[in-house]
């Protein structure tokens, strides 16, 4: 028999641990809350992995419709311009936010918060803590506040597997524990559990990180939005750890640059050269690969010896790799670093199903667009996150009927899925790759194995692709070089997305394939 978990019945369930999530319960205390993480609380999330810092319009000479131009500049035309300039407008108040629960962003000698520069930024505006080890030193910061804060249960251990409902609303979460299966009665659920770079093999996310937000969400009948915008981050060290780890734009603000084998400068004749959008970046570097070269980024001259202090993290995964950073090249290659896509939501996290909220990477607000802007990411988290808190906390639980018996599901296994996207799916698509995507993973997704989960988020992003027939932003389509005159986002539940997969793959195909 399934165990209920009455003595947490009817509190707010916060599914995953990293900035949305731990910012999401303690801007609920002293209403009491559950954080439910498949790790311990905050490990196994990008924002602890994160070394870009919050992007904040605080300087002297930087203001919020600066920030927001560019934002709109790297969203390609499918940012939400009310909803970008509202989450920018919040910075501010998010790091003093962060401060009062214990974040110690870095400073210079007159006390004043040290701003860096990013890719595609006009302004020297990312606030960073710990240097390039600011997500590392955010969540060690704010898990030490949930530990500190009586109304924030932690069931470390605990996988969602699957939504409950009554009817069209939340009604609970069935959930894998060290002990079984369990249900958690709840009628308010926000899930805050990342990306879907463990789709990939070349990613800078945590393996386990396959969207499972987006597939909970998903087979709710949630309502999800621009599945197709995968950002590859340009530059990962190129070694054999997975995954990969990120060489942070930053290191590219301080002026270091990128050459191919020959020791040429490759990005001389893009808009921004090495500080263009991260897009624009990433697909350059996959063209000098493609073509059979290598890339790497040179910060000899612009950084030499002050690398090591500017860029401890950094500095210790290229000396890992047998690179010293100050006197030597460091080899990059793209890899899938955040997605855009995701559940929609309004302005307050709120999806389209009754007593569900989405923050952080799993939600897509429509701030990114096409087109993450460096470190709106971790700004974003912090936001909705406190946000989608202050929303789920004005409202009363409702009592729910909840199932007690449920069928024991396997875990979700990314393995099998892997090879499809990374093959099919990478920087550049085109209709023959997009529809083998398609049709190796329709089966999967309709399947009751471990691959299910993981394969219709993957789905969702080879069925939005393969009707997006042009290239924006992160989408870039070989086949659809241009972009189309009118910007427009999509949005579909997975029955849909089912439905015209089965059309786009003959089904007989599809199931043999």
């Amino acid at each position: 028999m399934t165990e209920v978990l009455n003595d947490l019945a009817g509190r707010v369930v916060i599914v995953g641990s990293g900035l949305a999530g731990l910012m999401a319960a303690l801007t609920l205390a002293p209403q009491p809350a559950v954080i439910l993480t498949r790790a311990a609380l905050g490990a196994e999330t990008s924002s602890a992995w994160a070394q870009g810092g919050i992007a904040a319009s605080i300087g002297a000479d930087d203001s919020a419709e600066l920030h927001l131009a560019d934002t709109l500049a790297a969203g390609d035309g499918l940012c939400d311009p009310v909803v970008a300039a509202s989450i920018i407008a919040d910075a501010p108040a998010a790091i003093a936010a962060l401060e009062q629960a214990g974040v110690r962003f870095d400073r210079n000698g007159a006390g004043a918060l040290s701003l860096g520069l990013e890719a595609a930024h006009s302004r020297r505006r990312i606030v960073h803590a710990e240097g390039d080890g600011s997500g590392a030193a955010i969540v060690r910061a704010l898990v030490q506040a949930v530990a500190n804060t009586p109304s924030i249960t932690v069931l470390e251990g605990h996988e969602a597997r699957r939504l409950l409902l009554d009817g069209e609303r939340i009604s609970g979460l069935l959930c894998a524990t060290p002990k079984g299966m369990a249900v958690l009665p709840t009628s308010r659920v926000l899930l805050a559990t990342g990306g879907i770079g463990g789709l990939f093999d070349a990613t800078t996310n945590p393996i386990g990180n396959f969207g499972q937000g987006i597939a909970l969400a998903a087979r709710a009948g949630a309502l999800l939005a621009d599945m197709e915008f995968v950002q590859f981050h340009p530059t990962a060290l190129d070694s054999r750890r997975r995954p990969l780890a990120l060489v942070s734009e930053a290191v590219r603000g301080e002026g270091a640059l990128l050459v191919n084998e020959k020791g040429e400068r490759f990005m001389t004749l893009i808009p921004g050269a090495e500080l263009a959008p991260r897009d624009v970046v990433a697909r350059a570097i996959s063209a000098e690969i493609a073509r059979g070269g290598r890339v790497f980024l040179d910060a000899r001259q612009a950084l030499d010896r002050r690398f090591s202090t500017r860029f401890p993290v950094i500095d210790a995964l290229c000396r890992e790799a047998g690179i010293d950073p100050s006197s030597e090249l460091i080899p990059v290659r793209p890899a899938v670093h955040y997605h855009m896509g995701g559940v929609a939501t309004d302005a307050n996290g709120r999806s389209s199903v009754s007593g569900l909220w989405v923050a952080g990477e799993a939600a897509s607000t429509a701030l990114h667009g096409a087109n993450r802007l460096a470190s709106n990411s971790l700004l974003e988290a912090a936001v909705m996150g406190m946000r989608a808190a202050r929303d789920i906390g004005s409202g009363a639980a409702s009592p729910a009927n909840v199932p007690s018996e449920h069928a024991r599901l396997a875990a979700p296994d990314a393995s099998f899925v892997r090879p499809i996207v990374s093959r099919h799916l990478g920087v550049l698509r085109n209709a023959g790759a997009i529809h083998g995507a398609i049709a190796a993973l329709l089966p999967l997704a309709e399947s009751e194995g471990p691959a299910a989960d993981p394969a219709i988020v993957a789905l969702l992003i080879a069925v939005f692709a393969n009707l997006r027939t042009e290239s924006r932003g992160a989408h870039a389509r070989t086949d659809f070089p241009l972009k189309l005159s009118q910007a427009k986002r999509r949005t579909m539940r997975l029955f849909d997305a089912l439905d015209i997969a089965r059309s786009t793959i003959p089904y007989s195909f599809a199931r043999s394939a």
